[in-house]
């Protein structure tokens, strides 16, 4: 027996999207506490935050324009949710060890 996989649903879209934008708040939140911090770092992740946009718009219309996505706009639309979240963990996993670091050097004082 094979096993088909399970069409989205609207349902299941709008809960993969309302954990997306749960995830990319907490991510947004981060970047803030980044980016007040000052100093080369923030530079560089402001510059990181206008590359990754651009990057995955991009890549998201072609994506998008080649059928890679799907047909159906539930298959679009997950697909869509699924190619940002990739960056978001990303970034969460990313910010969530410099943050980890930054407390065991400093002793958590946050000099």
């Amino acid at each position: 027996m094979t096993s088909t996989p399970k069409s989205p649903n609207w349902f299941d879209i709008g809960m993969d999207a309302w954990a997306l934008a749960a995830e990319s708040n907490m991510v947004i939140a981060m970047r803030i506490g980044s980016l007040a911090q000052g100093g080369p770092a923030a530079v560089q992740e402001a510059g990181r935050m206008v590359t990754e946009k651009v990057a995955a718009n991009m890549t998201l219309g072609c994506d998008l324009m080649t059928g890679k996505l799907g047909s159906s706009p539930e298959a679009i639309v997950s697909g869509s949710i699924a190619h940002y979240s990739k960056s978001v963990v990303a970034n969460r996993k990313r910010l969530s060890g410099s943050c980890a670091g930054r407390v065991v050097e400093d002793g958590g004082k946050g000099e």
